[in-house]
């Protein structure tokens, strides 16, 4: 028999200072050891209530099975009986490696809790006063070489706001407005190719282009690949992360939405569109280890975006000059600014690691975490982020999500707009045809009820629940079979890059065969602030998507069931027999 014992409590004090929002659960872990076969355990704490601000707590976290005094046995009856335990736990998918008699280090970390994620503050954690530098701190190389291209080869002037054909006609002209279809297309400029053509014959260019070449020394071109590999590996879940979570979830920081909503590129008609180019710069620069290499299909495209920014960048800033009210520097910073852009590199990795594929039942290997971080720090280098200390580590990167979560999220009524508004841009359409009560259940899913609340989404019914638990299960099943096998694996990824690609890019219900060269096309005037649309999609009767959803869910459900009457009966026969041969 071993005992347990009781040590002494610790004190815990935790100050708000003022910075935050919202309800959130602040909590001191309980740390717990165990050494040979005795387990210590730390008391509860004293705490001050007069410090903690309202709606805060602090608390230790206590490990379920150590609540109370414990007594173990180790004889082969217990040891059975705890076999059975985690082979039923095992069957609902519920289990987590338990180990009562492995030595952990004695921890007394604080544990902050927000939007329902819980986490370690820890010193790669930044604080708010660390964070408001590079709210006001920018890629200015990248503006200036953007100012030279624009001297080197002029944008149109017919290039106008967004789309010609939303302008007004001239009153009693309307019948001499040409068709959009009817108009001769404007050749887009390639700043890329611009900035490449140019870069021997120009110091400004040649510096910047000598800079984003140069490979640096912690690039490693087989973990890259690598790390391309895992986009695809657990392709499905991660275009599902990718949509609800680190962009629609997104629209909850308060400083960015102020600049997606001075661009008008996130009405309901055009935010499709938007999330189709996203999506394709994601897919070149995880194509192959030649398209992200300097010169290939994604390195350009990142280039490209990175100028796109500057551009958008230095458009508000114009107007916020001569019309102070338009936008305030002081308030939320400079527009896609360095904090902005290493917000963007963690939504697409770190939240996809640590929150999304989670959250749908999946967990990468601690090699695919590495690599896949490698990925966008690359990513993140080449488009003029910051990406040291941010992203040197995958700890550093989830300290980053960590410290975004807990800072920068503040759903505004601005925020609303957006988040629903890209709801309604994907309400019924193709490939999936999927409804809004499952898109919204999609989101809270991955953001949690309290985000969506504030981001003003409806509430599903549960019916639409159970079909992202058979989305979940889907995914689950296919990437933990396909990872497992490493023929098939390899074949998944090959077949994924094709079919993503198709729908993407080429099909017409994507882009419809014309890949984005990221140019200026929403451009921010006084009077562009997006505003909330309706839902444009088709009412359909049968979704593609929501069909598999619940043929899966009916499927795992009778095969849970099927497998826990076989387990219990074998189980209870087992216990049966060696039961009564130990007696």
């Amino acid at each position: 028999m071993s005992h347990v014992s009781k040590t002494s409590h610790t004190d815990w004090v935790w100050t708000d200072r003022g910075r935050h929002s919202g309800t959130y659960k602040v909590q001191a872990r309980l740390a717990w050891t165990a050494k040979g076969d005795e387990i210590i355990h730390l008391g509860t704490p004293r705490h001050h209530p007069d410090t903690l601000p309202h709606d805060h707590h602090v608390a230790f976290h206590m490990p379920s099975p150590f609540k109370h005094s414990l007594s173990i046995s180790v004889g082969f009856r217990s040891f059975v009986f705890f076999s059975l335990v985690s082979y039923c736990l095992l069957a609902y998918g519920l289990a987590q490696p338990i180990s009562l008699f492995s030595t952990h280090r004695l921890s007394t970390n604080l544990v902050y809790s927000c939007w329902g994620y819980t986490f370690d503050i820890t010193p790669d954690h930044l604080t708010p006063e660390q964070c408001e530098p590079l709210k006001h701190s920018y890629d200015v190389l990248g503006e200036q070489v953007l100012a030279r291209l624009d001297q080197i080869s002029p944008p149109p002037r017919s290039e106008l706001p967004r789309d010609n054909s939303r302008l007004p006609p001239p009153h009693g002209d309307s019948e001499k407005v040409a068709k959009p279809e009817d108009r001769p297309k404007i050749p887009s400029r390639d700043l890329y190719a611009i900035l490449r053509d140019n870069a021997e014959k120009d110091e400004l260019l040649g510096r910047f282009w000598k800079e984003v070449t140069t490979v640096p020394d912690w690039v490693d071109w087989e973990q890259i690949a690598r790390g391309q590999d895992v986009f695809y590996r657990y392709g499905g879940a991660n275009l599902t992360g990718l949509a609800y979570q680190s962009l629609l979830g997104g629209m909850g920081a308060a400083r960015v939405v102020e600049t997606l909503a001075r661009t008008g590129g996130f009405s309901t008609k055009v935010a499709r569109g938007r999330l189709f180019e996203t999506t394709q710069h994601i897919l070149q620069c995880t194509k192959s280890i030649e398209s992200i290499q300097p010169g290939g299909e994604g390195f350009a495209s990142t280039i490209r975006v990175r100028l796109l920014h500057a551009a958008v960048r230095n458009r508000i800033l114009k107007l916020a000059a001569t019309k102070p009210g338009y936008y305030s520097v002081e308030e939320w910073g400079v527009p896609i600014n360095d904090l902005d852009s290493i917000a963007t590199i963690a939504t697409f990795s770190a939240s996809l690691i640590w929150l999304s594929l989670p959250r749908q039942g999946l967990y990468l290997r601690e090699q695919e975490i590495t690599d896949y971080i490698a990925l966008w720090r690359y990513i993140g280098y080449v488009i003029g982020c910051p990406t040291e200390p941010f992203f040197e580590t995958p700890a550093q990167a989830k300290a980053v999500m960590e410290t975004l979560l807990m800072n920068e999220i503040r759903p505004t009524e601005t925020s609303k707009v957006l988040a629903n508004n890209i709801i309604k841009s994907l309400e019924g359409q193709p490939p999936g045809y999927a409804s809004a009560d499952f898109l919204v259940a999609g989101a809270r899913w991955l953001n949690g009820n309290e985000l969506c609340d504030e981001l003003g989404l409806p509430r599903p019914g549960l019916y639409y629940w159970a079909l992202m638990a058979g989305q979940c299960l889907f995914f689950s099943f296919f990437c933990y079979t396909y990872r497992s096998i490493g023929s098939w694996d390899r074949k998944k990824v090959e077949m994924l890059k094709r079919v993503f690609w198709a729908i993407v890019v080429e099909s017409k219900y994507g882009l419809k065969g014309e890949e984005t060269s990221f140019e200026f096309k929403y451009v921010p005037e006084y009077s562009t602030i997006t505003e909330m649309g309706e839902g444009g999609g088709a009412k359909l009767k049968y979704s593609g998507v929501e069909g598999r959803n619940l043929k899966t869910l009916l499927v795992a459900t009778g095969v849970v069931a099927v497998g826990t009457v076989v387990g219990v009966k074998v189980g209870l026969w087992t216990l049966r027999s060696v039961w009564g041969w130990v007696s």
